[in-house]
């Protein structure tokens, strides 16, 4: 798998668990072993940016994924297809607001963060309130795994 991650911002992010953690998603899900994936965290403005231009809604967001190939997930014996997932856009400004609000760590954000990330480029959705049931209901089982105790309470909505 190639996992790219990158900080663009003055924050001090831990890189190499939020790398060690995609991996470990993209290995649960059954995804193909040569997938590709790119994490960045901007900051405010270059989030807003992405936010208008995307989604037409101002101000910055917690966290933003553009999905390439439209790869699902696999299972046993069977992953997805070869390909590009496609990109995370992270704000650590919004996501230290958010730990604050959620009382847990910034770490620990970010990691809930990424993992949303990555459901949302494999066509997870938390529209209806069965798919967000599902959504968050996976993320929980992958952050409890990863981290080895209760994930963090979900802030994002």
């Amino acid at each position: 798998m190639s996992i790219e991650v990158n900080n663009e911002t003055d924050y001090e992010i831990e890189l190499a668990a939020v790398e060690k953690l995609s991996r470990f998603v993209l290995e649960t899900m059954f995804l193909h072993p040569t997938t590709e994936v790119s994490i960045v965290f901007l900051d405010e403005a270059a989030m807003s940016d992405l936010h208008v231009e995307w989604m037409d809604l101002e101000g910055p967001t917690d966290v933003m994924s553009f999905p390439m190939d439209e790869l699902r997930p696999g299972s046993l014996g069977k992953p997805s297809e070869s390909g590009i997932l496609g990109d995370i856009v992270i704000c650590p400004s919004v996501a230290a607001a958010q730990a604050k609000k959620g009382g847990h760590s910034f770490d620990d954000e970010v990691l809930l963060l990424t993992t949303h990330g990555l459901l949302h480029l494999m066509g997870f959705d938390h529209e209806e309130e069965e798919e967000k049931t599902e959504m968050f209901g996976i993320q929980r089982q992958l952050l409890e795994s990863f981290l080895g105790r209760p994930a963090p309470k979900e802030t994002v909505e």
